[in-house]
């Protein structure tokens, strides 16, 4: 059998499988054995707890991950506005903040300005959404159109989780757990509270993002479908721990309730040397989802293509 996977250079291992416990370390012995936060960690690291919900959820829906970093991620100066010429997200819709109208609309793919130097937040716009991001409901649209990697500059959305849809050029994503390359034909998640930093070794890149503030991501129910179909859960990949330990300047900019502000520190974010848990950034290439259709006479409904969902509190809707 020949491989249904996107062909393109990928250099980084990964994990293999969706909402797994996992562990991972980039130097022998870097986790702590037996215990999440002994007195003291293993090469003097800082054991930090990443919550992806509350801590009273049950077992069953609970997402955390311990990361075992170099500097603790509060050592940085103060947040401040962050208000780059170009930049317009929104947080919050309502009459004040969009355009409403019953029309159908569709676009083109956004223009990649050729003059303009702009990364993956200099570049991030909003197109459209619904909701709030300060009362966590909804959900947001939005485009990235970037010229230029991301230097020592990272990224943390404090909102909500990314669903990110590279349509031209690879996306080269450094996080705190690791780095992914996603392909157009591929779709990555981050979640709230992970820094990441966005790299073009394709140079110029553009694409789409879904944002939602609720909950997050999930693989659908399969129901009357049955055990196997759609997107598998051995599929999805998500990375292996890789650390930098540098004294340089980094920019942390950060999105809270749909503004931008950014803080400066003397080190990478990215020094986490090791990490486990259930909370954690993946990738999936859409060439292994395994599609529904008909082979009689006729139409079934769009959700057979859906890949990721993202449970609202009226059940059965997304």
């Amino acid at each position: 059998m020949t491989s249904s996977t996107t062909t393109h250079s990928d250099p980084y291992k990964y994990q293999s499988g969706f909402g797994n416990h996992f562990s991972s370390e980039a130097l022998p012995g870097a986790l702590p054995v037996g215990q999440n936060s002994p007195q003291v960690c293993p090469y003097g690291l800082y054991a930090e707890q990443l919550s992806g919900t509350a801590f009273t959820v049950g077992r069953t829906g609970n997402q955390r991950t311990w990361l075992y970093r170099i500097h603790p991620s509060a050592k940085h100066k103060p947040f401040e506005p962050f208000h780059p010429d170009q930049h317009q997200v929104v947080g919050s819709f309502d009459a004040s903040t969009t355009e409403t109208t019953p029309a159908q609309i569709r676009w083109l793919p956004f223009e990649i300005p050729d003059a303009e130097p702009l990364d993956f937040v200099t570049g991030l716009h909003t197109v459209c959404g619904a909701g709030d991001t300060a009362l966590k409901s909804g959900l947001a649209v939005h485009i990235y159109m970037a010229t230029q990697s991301m230097e020592r500059r990272a990224f943390c959305n404090s909102d909500g989780d990314f669903l990110i849809v590279p349509q031209q050029g690879r996306l080269d994503i450094t996080t705190e757990f690791g780095p992914i390359v996603v392909a157009p034909n591929q779709v990555a998640v981050i979640q709230r509270g992970i820094r990441f930093s966005v790299g073009l070794p394709d140079g110029p890149s553009r694409g789409y993002i879904l944002e939602v503030y609720d909950n997050h991501f999930e693989l659908p129910d399969l129901g009357p479908i049955g055990a196997n179909g759609l997107a598998n859960s051995r599929d999805f990949q998500t990375p292996t721990a890789k650390y930098e330990h540098t004294t340089d300047s980094w920019e942390i900019v950060n999105k809270y309730q749909g503004e931008l502000f950014a803080a400066q520190q003397d080190h990478s974010p990215f020094d986490v040397v090791a990490w486990h848990g259930n909370y954690a950034p993946y990738k999936y290439d859409l060439a292994n989802f395994n599609v529904i259709n008909s082979v009689s006479f006729d139409h079934i409904d769009p959700s057979i293509f859906t890949v990721l969902t993202c449970k609202s509190a009226h059940p059965g809707t997304a």
